[in-house]
Formats: C-alpha cells, structure tokens, sequence
C-alpha cells in the first residue's frame, strides 16, 4: 500500500501559503555553536561550518560598507531574518496545489523579522511585519541590473521586485534604521532545523482545529517538529480570530519557546548538539554577504548570549485596516516612531498593549516568576500581572502588542468547549 502523504497546505480559502516563524531561532542557534566553540570546543570543526556558510550569499546592490566591529556600528545592530514561500523541489507534495497552480513559480518574503541588537546595555528586539501590510516600494534593483520601484504594494511582493536587498530597503525606509545583515531561509529549511531540534513545546489554551494547514491539535502542551511546526507556525484560521495578526503572534510564541529551550535545556552547553544544529541550520540559510564573516557571527553571538529574558521583547509592527480594502493593512506611523526612537536609544521598553494581537495568544505567566518555569501552566489559566517595567523604560502605544520571552503564553486556538 502507497504511503499517504500529508498535506501542509489547502488552498480553498488561501491563495498561496503563509508565513513559517522561527528564522530568529534558525540564526540563533548558528550563533550559539560559535559562542561554544570560542572555548576551544571543536573550534575547527565550527571554522569550517561558518566557511561553508560563505559560500552562498546575497550580494546587496549600493550597501554601505559594514565596519569590522559590529561594535563600532551606532545605535546597536539590526538583522533582517527573511522567510521566504517558495516551492522547492524536494517538499512540493506538502503543499498541495500550491506547488501545482499558476502561482508556483513566486518567491514571496512572507516572513519579515526585524531583530535589533541595542547596545551597552545589550537588548533584543524582535519586530515582526505583517506581509499585507501595503508599504511604499523604494527604487531596487533585480539581478539583470534593471531597477523597479515606486507606488505602493504588499510587503510580502518586494523579494519578487529585487530579491533580499529590496526587502532590507523597503524595511530600512518604513523603520529609518539601518539595516547592515540579512538572511533567507525556505519552508524546506524550517522543516530540516526543527528536525534538528528535536521540537519545541508549545501551549494551547484552546485546541487549534486548521484544514487549510491539516493542523489539529488538542489544549495542552505539545512538542512540534518538521512538518507539525510548520503547520503551527503557519496557522491562521486556527488562532485568535483567523487574522494574520493573530498567527503573527501565535509565531512569536514558539519563538519565545525556543528561546526558553535553549536555555533550560542546556542546548548551548552541548557542544556535540550544538554542532548538529549549526550544520543543519548552516546548510538551510542563505546570507548576505555582510554577514557571512565568521568573526561577524562569533561578534553577534557574544553580543546576544548573556541578555536576560526580560529584555528580549517580541512585537508587531502596528497597523491599521486599509480603509479601501478590509483584508489589507496600512502602517500606523505615530506609533511606529515611538517604537523606533526607543530602539534607538536603547531604552527599555514597557509593553502597554496586549501580548498578542487579535486574540492569537493569551498571557499565562505565574504570578512573580521572573523567568519562565519548568512546569507548563494550566491552558486557559486567567492572565496574570507582569513584575513592573524599569523606571526608564519607553511605554509603547497599546497599538503595539507583544511580549518577552520572560512571559509565557498560549495558543488562542479556534476549538471551543
């Protein structure tokens, strides 16, 4: 009897797949096996993993000159983490007509996180921008040297416009932040890394019930890998209020798990993991060139391994519904400046708004943990107060939702009762 095979994407109601979430996760464990290996552990064996990293990158047309020492970059450093839909080969029977249809052939940046590294304190921000959100298209230019540009699209078009470089530009004008590293990552990469990771545990509040993804998972915590993250990751109709708001912040949850796993799990201190993860991660990320310097990646690392996790803050762009067309979103610039002059200078932030927009998660945090437990909370748990923020921190527009990966949180899944 023939295998039957499981289906990632439905497409009865969606026109082309959605976003995958964990591109920070992806990069961070690339940075962790070079952390490691400054201590002399299988130092030439990471030599060689970062080398081949270098071997396919993105050059950026007109980019500036990045110093030596991501230190002597002002106002702390920014990477642009990219995911991109695209129909590869060896995964096209996961996504169904998707990979079949007219549409097969597009590369959309469907996944968009801008993470800022803020400096003396180090801080981390990652900031996730909704691919309908419809931007101004600065001039960028294609790989045969012609340039477009100009008038107003969605964000998830601009890698088709000018690849990775257009992306970065188009991100750079909306935040007025320089932009120096960038990276791509596919849907077959996610599948491989998660693989490697051996999965992630990720909370339900309520059980997520998705055909468009086939995703079907009961309240509870659940350790999701390959395929199954990529479903929950995915998710849209199955959180909040079927938003892609909603699935944003619902993605921000299993990065901030990951992140907790890292950590509580002694990951960084197994150099033997480390370095299956890191070759695995390696292999399935494609950088720009800037950023395909081992030292640059040994630098970024030192530069993030000891922030605390109350001051590695996830949040949404914050936007507000195109009046002309309810299934687009518009940028809400006022708020967005706050945000923007905080990071830049790299005050702490307080977050005003919910964790997470559109009802996609819902705050769990025991009352006065400081950094997540181990034992995962009850689903459903009433939301809690958070420890107060400092007394220098920036409060955020409620517009702005998000959390830190001192918070837990839970799916807001679609299954009721």
């Amino acid at each position: 009897m023939a295998r039957r095979r499981r289906t990632v994407a439905r497409h009865a109601r969606l026109p082309s797949p959605r976003p995958l979430g964990q591109f920070f996760a992806i990069v961070g464990v690339c940075l962790a096996v070079l952390v490691v290996s400054l201590g002399g552990v299988a130092a030439y064996a990471t030599y060689d993993l970062a080398a081949s990293f270098a071997d396919d990158v993105v050059d950026i047309p007109d980019q500036e000159a990045v110093p030596p020492d991501i230190g002597a970059i002002e106002g702390g450093v920014s990477v642009l983490l990219t995911g991109i839909d695209e129909c590869e080969e060896e995964f096209k029977y996961l996504f169904g007509d998707r990979c079949k249809g007219p549409d097969s052939t597009t590369r959309l940046n469907d996944v968009n996180l801008l993470v800022h590294i803020g400096d003396s304190p180090r801080r981390v921000t990652v900031v996730s921008f909704p691919r309908d959100l419809i931007v101004p298209i600065p001039s960028c230019t294609r790989e045969d040297g012609s340039t477009f540009g100009g008038g107003t699209d969605q964000l998830n078009t601009t890698y088709q416009y000018g690849g990775l470089g257009c992306v970065m530009k188009t991100i750079s004008d909306l935040s007025d932040i320089n932009i120096p590293f960038g990276a791509v990552v596919t849907f077959g990469g996610v599948i491989k890394v998660t693989d490697a990771l051996g999965g992630v545990d990720v909370c339900l509040a309520r059980g997520i019930r998705d055909r468009n993804t086939g995703l079907d998972l009961s309240a509870g915590t659940h350790t999701v890998s390959g395929v199954t993250a990529l479903q929950f990751l995915r998710t849209r109709y199955g959180v909040g209020d079927g938003s892609d708001l909603g699935r944003i912040s619902n993605q921000q949850q299993y990065m901030s798990r990951l992140a907790n796993k890292l950590v509580s799990d002694d990951v960084l201190s197994n150099p033997a993991q480390l370095y299956k993860l890191a070759a695995v991660a390696l292999d399935n990320v494609t950088p720009t060139r800037s950023l395909a310097n081992p030292l640059t990646l040994v630098q970024i690392a030192l530069a993030v391994k000891d922030v605390p996790f109350d001051e590695i803050v996830f949040v949404q762009y914050p936007t507000f519904t195109d009046p002309s067309d309810e299934n687009r979103l518009r940028p809400d610039y006022s708020s967005a400046e706050v945000l923007w002059n905080a990071l830049r200078d790299n005050q702490p932030l307080d977050i005003t708004g919910d964790v997470g927009a559109r009802g996609g998660v819902v705050d769990v945090t025991p009352t006065g943990a400081a950094t997540p437990p181990a034992a995962e909370p009850t689903p459903g748990a009433t939301p809690v107060e958070t420890p107060a923020p400092p007394v220098d921190a920036v409060a955020l527009p409620p517009t702005i939702t998000g959390s830190t990966a001192a918070q837990q949180t839970c799916s807001g899944g679609n299954v009721r009762g």
